[in-house]
């Protein structure tokens, strides 16, 4: 583990009885950064998730926050916040009052909660109770809470689910912030275009095997980019493109995305068949491409040789 990093997970295993949900998977977050960590519902996110925050105990291989076990850490809460779960709050507790409980469990300033609810803009809410907060509200509160302890690591799951567009930028800027002062965040999301925002890098996972690790540039140029042609003459245009080299797929709008020709190469073709164009345009790859290649249908992660099996 580099000094710079935050998290470090190292050959983690992780069995369900017969079932393994983490399969020896390596992986840094370094300090002063954002790192998303991708991948399909059932990856196993939260499950790493967990044993990192010793909520699961590992099969094999350590998962290190600051260069050890989480159970180690001195005053744990001023070293890590986290929001794994949304549902762990007292229905008849106001969000002042269901703070102000965590700081006293964790031994931290019960001042504090009035201050976090200000910076995650829940101030107004302080004396509602949680019974009335709808999904995002809650979402907030449990932001709150893991930033009681002015934590230099975040490890959220799924933060933005719920969230309105205003509330979603909010967080986006609120962990770029974080991050640009010296913090580590390591946040599952689905929603990939805010991922790509505010992320320096991403981890993609499947089937709980690393698929690959990165910078969002380093995993969109992989994915490399395509043309997009749009055409009443494709039945013939199609083939005279595969001809020359292209690899052609048809969109879901009907239109086709061609890779491995540049777009003069594209418009010559159409040119020599006499084709009419209605579009022509190159497509930079987005990370929401670059996952879904990486994931998707037929995409599989590096085979593993057989882990033994243990008790979880």
């Amino acid at each position: 583990m580099s000094p710079a990093d935050a998290i470090s997970i190292r050959e983690l295993t992780k069995r369900y009885g017969g079932r393994l949900a983490v399969d020896r998977l390596s992986f840094e977050v370094p300090l002063g950064t954002v790192t998303g960590f991708l991948g399909p519902n059932g990856a196993g996110k939260t499950t790493t998730m967990r044993v990192l925050l010793g909520l699961a105990s590992a099969t094999s291989g350590e998962a290190h926050i600051l260069g050890g076990p989480y159970e180690r850490l001195d005053a744990p809460l001023r070293r890590v916040g986290a929001a794994l779960e949304i549902t762990g709050f007292h229905p008849g507790r106001t969000a002042r009052e269901h703070l102000r409980v965590v700081c006293l469990q964790g031994g931290l300033d019960e001042g504090r909660a009035d201050a976090v609810l200000s910076l995650t803009g829940m101030q107004d809410y302080a004396r509602s109770k949680v019974r009335g907060f709808s999904f995002g509200m809650r979402q907030r509160l449990a932001l709150a809470a893991a930033l009681l302890g002015e934590p230099q690591i975040l490890v959220l799951d799924e933060p933005a689910n719920g969230l309105d567009p205003a509330g979603v930028a909010w967080l986006r800027a609120f962990l770029r912030r974080f991050a640009d002062g010296g913090g580590a965040v390591l946040i599952s999301s689905h929603i990939l275009s805010e991922v790509g925002e505010v992320a320096d890098r991403v981890v993609v996972i499947d089937r709980g095997a690393l698929v690959t690790q990165g910078s969002i540039s380093e995993l969109t140029t992989a994915a490399g980019e395509a043309v997009i042609v749009r055409s009443p003459d494709l039945e013939r245009l199609r083939p005279a493109l595969e001809r020359a080299g292209g690899s052609v797929a048809t969109e879901p709008d009907g239109s086709v995305a061609v890779r491995n020709l540049a777009i003069e190469e594209v418009g010559r073709v159409a040119a020599d068949e006499g084709a009419t164009l209605h579009e022509l345009r190159r497509r930079t790859s987005t990370l929401e491409d670059a996952f879904l290649a990486l994931t998707g249908e037929g995409a599989t992660p590096p085979a593993r040789p057989d882990v033994p099996e243990a008790s979880p």
